[in-house]
């Protein structure tokens, strides 16, 4: 089956570790994606704002399935939002605020926001991914649609935070991890698939002829969705293990890589 849409996670994935990617190689092959009526999605649990500054050409040529599947555009509008209700925002809230040393983000249609007394240097981390960001004194007197918190902490803190944070937000809330430290609290069904489905349905397009690039934890769900799942070379044992085909790391161009091989019809794509 011919490939119609090409999936890429961000951070790890497209992007380098120093947060940058090969542009007018991709503006090729994006031109070249365009002709062939192939559609090009990113897949990031960022936020949308920040997310369209690194394709400024043709930001609003590409769709986007921000927030980990809270948030999705097609073509530079939005398609859907998810939306917690006030009581499942304030439960989410009060657990984390439980643990004074837990610094965290709350994630909104119009803005994020985080606590006055958070650490600068928790602050200005955050605000690389968050390009909306309001500072606020209480979490409670947010008036916005929230649908994800985000967290940052030591790697070695994680697994022990992630197994609390499934118990005590149990049907409300379920941590994922995308590497660098981050977790991030989705709503239930709301992951980087479902954002994704909602575009195929959307352009009658079944995963059969979808790729997906990926590289950590919250990339597992689309992965097992697509037909044609790539894991980065950098990708957790994991990730690596439920994709069916693996690519370079991020800094050896290994999602553009995989762009090209689809251009260029040649192994998986030739099959």
């Amino acid at each position: 089956m011919t490939v119609k849409v090409i999936v890429t996670d961000m951070d790890g994935t497209f992007l380098s570790d120093a947060k940058t990617y090969d542009r007018q190689r991709f503006l090729t092959q994006f031109d070249q994606l365009q002709q062939r009526g192939i559609e090009f999605v990113v897949a990031s649990g960022n936020q949308y704002y920040q997310l369209i500054t690194f394709f400024p050409e043709v930001r609003d040529s590409i769709s986007y399935v921000a927030e980990n599947g809270a948030l999705v555009y097609e073509h530079g509008h939005e398609l859907f939002h998810g939306e917690l209700t006030q009581r499942e925002s304030q439960i989410v809230i009060g657990e984390l605020l439980k643990d004074p040393q837990l610094n965290f983000v709350a994630c909104g249609l119009e803005s994020a926001y985080v606590s006055d007394k958070a650490p600068q240097a928790f602050v200005e981390l955050m605000a690389k991914h968050y390009y909306r960001m309001q500072r606020v004194s209480d979490y409670s007197d947010i008036n916005d649609k929230l649908f994800k918190f985000s967290l940052n902490l030591p790697d070695e803190q994680i697994p022990q935070l992630v197994d609390a944070l499934h118990v005590s937000l149990e049907g409300v809330m379920k941590p994922v991890t995308s590497g660098f430290g981050f977790i991030d609290l989705i709503i239930p069904g709301l992951h980087k698939a479902s954002g994704i489905s909602r575009l195929l349905q959307r352009w009658d397009v079944s995963p059969q002829a979808c790729v997906a690039i990926g590289d950590s934890g919250n990339d597992a769900e689309m992965l097992k969705l697509a037909k044609y799942s790539f894991a980065m070379g950098n990708a957790a044992d994991s990730i690596k293990e439920i994709s069916r085909y693996t690519t370079d790391d991020n800094n050896h161009h290994g999602a553009l890589n995989v762009i090209q091989a689809v251009l260029d019809n040649t192994p998986p794509f030739n099959e």
